[in-house]
């Protein structure tokens, strides 16, 4: 943990990745699943809802953030950058494994069945490994940020498009010719997961793991196309034009958005948009989405100046996995305690009605989360992970 100087990055990636954490924490914590909001729910399968924009939009702004980080190092690759890709890569994946285990700890620890004495119970609680989900949100980060940084390392970024190009047509072709958009388990993906992980290690979800292996690799394609967008940001060409405004990068970033949603949204007639199996146009469209979001925020905060309304979102943004990995814990220790049942089901519920009082404590958990990263924005303290 370090307090950094000042830097000099456009202040609108934080936010936006701030707007982005606080909205997975929000969309992964309502007070009741079986009420919820159309537009906090997840697409059942094909299609596209705003919860469905969150992971991809920071999958997004980690390639952004991948281009700022290794162009400090001139992207010469050493030993030494390799060890420290593979340690950050490590980490955050056992992490993710980590948060996974310590959910069903408490699960089992809270629901174990009365006649089991204490060691007993400790141990059906302590020893999941057996059932235990390899992959998860945080997995599918560590992977894609390993293998994204690896190619920025190895490859010459002009060849980089080119790459996300073949992907994405590969991984296209694989989804059409192999059953890809089936909701079942005669889906090429949930062959090859249950293949190589066994069914005790996948999400249950018609046997389609949204985390899994092969949705991987249209995932390294996502977070390239974020490194590409970084590099337009961030590269030589950007200083260039940034001595005569930001407007010229604004257009660019605008016109980049626009032509890859609107790729996405017309191959989904051939291609659906699908982010449980994470297809091409749904990789398109979200990187499109993003990045003129991305452009509108550049204008409203650095040209208008206008920045007042982003300080909520800006203690999220500095410290964007802390705080991810700060609500998955959270959740579960409120959950396992007793205390998500007892403000939602005592309170909230009476209060604003079912689906109004699983909101209200979505944003009470949002709301807890931030009293915690903002003395932490405050102090302008990093946690690195």
């Amino acid at each position: 943990m370090n307090t950094p100087s000042k830097s000099q990055r456009i202040l609108a990636l934080d936010i936006l990745r701030g707007i982005t954490i606080a909205g997975m924490i929000l969309v992964n914590n309502p007070g009741s699943w079986g009420h919820i909001y159309a537009p906090l729910r997840h697409a059942e399968w094909n299609g596209l809802t705003p919860t469905d924009l969150v992971f991809p939009f920071f999958m997004f702004i980690m390639g952004i953030s991948t281009y700022i980080s290794l162009k400090k190092l001139r992207f010469e690759y050493s030993r030494q950058l390799a060890l420290k890709i593979a340690r950050r890569t490590l980490v955050i994946f056992l992490i993710g494994m980590a948060i996974g285990w310590f959910s069903r700890f408490c699960y089992y620890w809270s629901s174990a069945p009365e006649e089991l004495s204490f060691s007993e119970n400790l141990w059906a609680s302590v020893w999941t490994f057996d059932r235990m989900r390899y992959l998860g949100v945080m997995q599918r980060l560590a992977l894609c940020y390993c293998a994204s940084s690896i190619i920025a390392l190895t490859v010459k970024h002009r060849f980089i498009p080119w790459l996300i190009a073949i992907i994405l047509a590969v991984y296209a072709v694989v989804l059409l010719c192999f059953n890809g958009f089936a909701y079942s388990e005669e889906n090429v993906l949930s062959i090859v997961d249950r293949a190589i992980l066994s069914p005790a290690h996948m999400y249950k979800d018609h046997g389609i793991d949204p985390e899994g292996l092969l949705s991987t690799l249209p995932s390294i394609a996502h977070v390239l196309l974020g490194f590409t967008v970084g590099e337009m940001l961030f590269g030589p060409k950007a200083k260039e034009e940034k001595e005569h405004g930001l407007s010229p990068m604004l257009v660019k970033l605008f016109l980049i958005g626009t032509i890859l949603t609107f790729t996405g949204f017309l191959l989904s007639y051939g291609c659906p948009i699908n982010k449980k199996v994470w297809s091409p146009t749904f990789v398109l469209t979200t990187c499109g989405l993003a990045s003129s979001l991305l452009a509108l925020l550049i204008w409203i905060i650095d040209v208008k100046g206008k920045k007042k309304w982003s300080l909520f979102f800006e203690s999220f943004g500095i410290n964007p996995l802390f705080m991810y990995i700060l609500g998955g814990v959270l959740s579960i220790l409120l959950s396992s305690t007793g205390f998500h049942g007892w403000l939602f089901n005592g309170y909230l519920q009476p209060l604003f009605g079912d689906t109004g009082g699983s909101l209200a404590y979505a944003l009470f958990f949002v709301a807890l989360c931030w009293c915690i990263g903002y003395p932490l924005y405050k102090r302008r303290i990093y946690i690195k992970i």
